[in-house]
């Protein structure tokens, strides 16, 4: 019997894990070994993936890496009260705050400098100590993923400048990730840090430890803290952790890093430890305490001879000589780490002979036992945590339903898991774009007002210009989206720090997966019809590197909010019925989502075959949310959007103004205003005067839109245009909104009335003079077919600069960046070439 197979509500017991490669070590690390217990808490409202319960944590997998496990059921169990005897809780530590020093005298830069690495599973607490500690604002997210780099923060305590590195989340140091291989190197490196804290999670420690002891194989010395404390309290279960940090040799702090109680013990132990491994002490720590003391894990009688013969040969045929790497060395080979083995071949002239070493002693066990290595080392390494618990550790509530079991009947079941996540879906989205209308009306208004008022004290010229026109339009048409981000975060913020962003993943993955992406895409997904720069820097939350590239790159074809003022323009202009426009509106944004759809399968299809990283996520308890931990999640990510993406926006205003500024056509002005000055002296009516020099300034900003830069430019694309139904004067509009889609209705204003504000009596002129455009040969600029087709090339064409700048730098790789611009672009085309040329036909 499989895994899937198994009924909501039943228990069973592992038996064997099939698969290969990343997945199956993944969920070996993961707890799936053999023996260990596992109950089908139910499927997802579209009965994929499945929720399980196995170590006392929340676990989904999708139904086929269910269908690889061999399970064997269990009877029900008795739900009637067990009648064992009460123990004598182990008595609770007394928790204090943290005290720290003033960093700003001259004395501290003199105190030595001691670098503390923090390493920890995901949702143990890890950044919640490192904000806590060092003051840091980084963002603590109730999910996996959201430390995916390492981020450095000091504090000064107790003599020395304590320096912590706050690593990536990992279950384990197997280079199952880029993150977890990441860990490995800077802990082994030439950089190594002078102490490993390894922060646990309290109410999880079965599958905690195994981190821990990783940590100790590498022959690091590591200190432990007992995270999540006062949630294991109320547990009121028996634990003897000064005996398991004696039999690990891992010294263990309980600490509530949430509000930073028991900081204080942590650091002094930090420090402790500091002084005995500068001064040499080790040994003598090792002899006397128990800390620090090495960890040699027994791999029972078939794997340990052959490790220790494999050990030998990697100190007799490598520059390895201490014991504790070597050792380390010789299980990662066991375990075909591909990591270790290319490290071997480039570093070691020998490497070759200690990889046919490895293969002989992995034939020889074959030979012997059915399991893989890498499974009975799993195995022998949950076994010696069992056995260290079952001495210092008694289970008072196993198998109890939680509150968070209670909460997930509701949020995950299949009658009302839907309901509940469109509900918070419908809310957040209601609430960002009707709230943040406010704000947003508020701050465009004050940039106009700004923008008045510089431009009535300068003198006319380029630089009144540049500062009204480029630098506060171009910056304030991004500064205005603020507010909507803000809420946007918010409640982004209140979701992950929750939990339920990962119940959000478990809902929608199977319908995410047939995509071609990740569960947890569908909120950048979503984010993007409201600006696609935060929604790119969300992809944070996907482990899976290949998902998170393809959610990034079919990203900007969710129709963001700045398209909206186009869509308006032209639907109003040439769908005046409010069907038509309601329809019109309606098929954009669905052809968005199809175009995203289809565009994430084929990237699926050709450039990310496979899986980096199967979708095994853990479903963290429900928490509720602190007010310091949403506030710096809301003020990171809004200084973030305003700080890397203001400097690109303004140097991006600045070029497109000045393609659009220069050259100045000044012969043609001196005529204009000539013609101009002859006309007010006339004795015409007041209103036809003021026709006539309407339209000399109309002609002129015609004229000029088409000499210069940006205009030629657009002359230069018609040819490539000219399928599509489009003329130069849309080229140029086209190649504004490259900076940013907001420009390219002011950028219409300009080429079609000279006029480039967007009020509603500017509005009303554009829609008039676009409905009477002529081109040379007397044929309409624009009719329904071409407005149609120029709001799908504006919906699906090039993002804007500040969206590629993001995908660049969240993907770490700008060739990235260059290729959403180079594929949407083409999409852009093929599509729009389709309907036009159809709707040609068709006419």
């Amino acid at each position: 019997m499989n895994l899937a197979q198994l009924q909501t509500g039943q228990r069973a017991v592992i038996l064997r894990v099939g698969g290969s490669g990343a997945f199956r070590k993944r969920i070996l690390e993961m707890g799936f070994v053999q023996g260990k217990e596992i109950m089908a808490v139910h499927n997802a409202p579209l009965k994929d993936p499945i929720y399980y319960k196995i170590l006392d944590y929340n676990v989904s997998l999708r139904r086929k890496d269910a269908q690889r496990i061999e399970i064997r059921p269990l009877e029900a169990l008795s739900t009637s009260p067990t009648s064992e005897p009460e123990e004598e809780l182990f008595p609770a530590p007394e928790l204090h705050s943290l005290q720290r020093m003033d960093g700003r005298g001259s004395e501290t830069k003199k105190l030595p400098t001691l670098r503390v690495a923090l390493v920890g599973n995901p949702n143990c607490g890890k950044t919640s100590l490192f904000n806590q500690a060092s003051g840091a604002h980084e963002h603590v997210g109730n999910y996996s993923g959201v430390t995916v780099e390492a981020k450095v923060g000091h504090i000064y305590y107790g003599g020395y400048r304590l320096e912590l590195i706050d690593l990536p989340g990992a279950y384990s140091l197997s280079p199952y990730s880029p993150e977890e291989l990441y860990i490995r190197h800077y802990l082994t490196g030439e950089e190594r840090p002078d102490l490993v804290l390894n922060v646990i999670d309290a109410t999880n420690l079965e599958r905690n430890l195994y981190l821990t002891l990783q940590l100790k194989e590498l022959g690091l010395p590591v200190i432990a803290a007992l995270n999540m404390y006062d949630e294991f309290l109320q547990r009121r279960e028996w634990f003897d952790y000064p005996r398991l940090a004696t039999l690990l040799g891992v010294p263990m702090i309980p600490t509530i890093c949430r509000t930073g109680l028991g900081l204080e013990a942590l650091f002094d132990e930090v420090i402790s430890l500091a002084k005995g491994l500068k001064e040499g002490d080790e040994t003598l720590l090792a002899a006397e305490t128990g800390k620090l003391r090495p960890l040699r894990i027994p791999y029972g009688p078939l794997l340990e001879p052959i490790i220790e013969e494999l050990t030998e040969k990697v100190q007799e045929h490598s520059e390895i000589k201490d014991p504790i790497a070597a050792r380390s060395i010789a299980i990662r080979l066991l375990e075909r780490d591909k990591d270790t083995e290319q490290e071997l071949l480039a570093r070691h002239a020998r490497g070759g002979f200690l990889l046919s070493a490895r293969d002989y002693a992995l034939h020889k066990l074959q030979e012997h036992a059915s399991e893989e290595a890498e499974e009975l080392i799993t195995d022998a390494r949950y076994g010696f945590i069992s056995g260290a618990l079952k001495e210092t550790y008694r289970p008072k509530h196993r198998g109890e339903r939680t509150l968070t079991d209670r909460l997930d009947d509701l949020a995950t079941s299949r009658l009302w898991g839907f309901p509940i996540f469109l509900g918070l879906m419908i809310t957040m989205f209601f609430v960002t774009f009707s709230l943040g209308q406010y704000p947003m009306d508020w701050i465009e208004e004050g940039i106009g007002l700004l923008g008045g008022w510089i431009g009535s004290q300068m003198s006319a010229g380029p630089l009144r210009d540049l500062l009204v026109d480029g630098i506060i339009k171009g910056v304030g048409g991004v500064t205005v989206f603020l507010p909507q981000i803000v809420l946007l975060y918010l409640f982004i913020s209140l979701l992950e720090d929750s939990g339920y962003m990962a119940r959000a993943a478990f809902i929608m993955d199977r319908l995410m997966h047939r995509m071609g992406l990740h569960g947890k895409s569908f909120i950048p997904l979503v984010m993007g019809f409201g600006c696609n720069v935060p929604a790119v820097m969300s992809t944070r939350m996907i482990e899976s590197r290949k998902s998170r590239l393809i959610t990034m790159l079919v990203l900007p074809f969710m129709s963001c909010s700045a398209r909206l003022p186009v869509y308006i323009l032209l639907a109003g202009a040439f769908f005046p019925v409010p069907w038509q426009a309601t329809l019109v509106l309606f098929s954009l944004y669905v052809i968005g989502v199809l175009v995203a759809v289809l565009s994430a399968r084929l990237l699926k299809t050709v450039a990310f075959k496979g899986e980096d990283i199967p979708f095994v996520m853990e479903l963290p308890p429900y928490r509720r949310p602190t007010l310091r931990s949403v506030a710096i999640h809301v003020w990171m990510r809004a200084q973030q959007y305003l700080q890397k993406m203001g400097t690109v926006i303004l140097a991006a205003s600045v070029i497109v103004w000045f393609m659009s500024y220069y050259p100045r056509q000044e012969q043609a002005r001196q005529q204009v205003d000539h013609q101009i000055e002859q006309l007010e002296q006339s004795e015409l009516a007041p209103e036809l005067r003021q026709e006539r020099i309407d339209s000399l300034e109309h002609a002129f900003a015609t004229f000029h839109q088409e000499q210069s830069i940006i205009g030629r430019i657009g002359q230069v694309c018609e040819p490539v245009i000219r399928p599509l139904g489009f003329d130069w004067k849309m080229g140029v509009s086209i190649v504004s909104g490259l900076m940013a889609k907001e420009v390219v209705v002011s950028t219409m204003g300009v080429i079609y009335t000279g006029v480039g504000e967007d009020d509603d009596a500017a509005i009303a002129q554009l829609s008039t003079r676009m409905q009477q455009e002529r081109r040379a040969d007397g044929s309409p600029s624009f009719t329904p077919l071409i407005a149609y087709s120029f709001m799908l090339f504006i919906l699906l064409y090039f993002p804007c600069i500040a969206t590629l700048i993001a995908i660049g730098r969240e993907s770490d790789d700008w060739r990235w960046g260059l290729f959403a611009a180079v594929y949407s672009c083409v999409v852009a085309w093929l599509v729009c070439f389709a309907v036009y040329q159809v709707g040609q036909l068709l006419a």
